[in-house]
């Protein structure tokens, strides 16, 4: 069953790639006291969240910010390799945060991943939105299969209003 609004995320490792090398983010700790905005992609480099996703969240970055939201966190079932890759090919960093869920434990533990072994992918996180503030979530908005509506960036900002 997946996180609900009014949860606790849970406290979980995940792994970034700073100027000291790699590094372990410990999802309570780097969460509490902050208003962050978390979203999901299926894969990093793949069509939908290299061409969409990714990309409105950096365009409106500023936007979200200045509607009270601290950091906007984007997450992947990819290792944090892949990650750094990716943040340096899209232009994110001082916008989004890329933040990798290697093994899908964070994902898993939301209860937000599924099996995409039948397209080649294993285990991934499903693409959603959330917005938490000091570890609560106060928003969740996750896509039907194939679908990329409820968890772009325009879409929360008509939320944030």
């Amino acid at each position: 069953m997946a996180i609900d609004i009014g949860g606790i995320i849970p406290d979980s490792s995940l792994k970034y790639i700073g100027p000291e090398g790699l590094k372990d983010i410990k999802t309570h700790e780097y969460f509490k006291d902050k208003k962050i905005v978390l979203f999901s992609v299926p894969g990093a480099f793949t069509p939908t969240c290299s061409a969409k996703h990714l990309p409105g969240f950096i365009e409106y970055a500023n936007d979200i910010k200045n509607k009270g939201v601290d950091e906007i966190i984007c997450i992947a079932v990819n290792d944090a390799f892949v990650m750094h890759a990716w943040e340096k090919e899209q232009n994110s960093k001082g916008k989004v945060t890329l933040l990798a869920d290697g093994n899908g434990d964070f994902s898993d533990s939301l209860g937000l991943s599924f099996d995409g072994s039948s397209f080649g992918l294993g285990k991934r996180g499903k693409r959603f939105v959330m917005v938490i503030d000091n570890c609560k979530v106060t928003h969740l908005a996750i896509e039907k299969p194939g679908s990329f509506e409820v968890s772009s960036a325009e879409s929360l900002l008509k939320l944030l209003g």
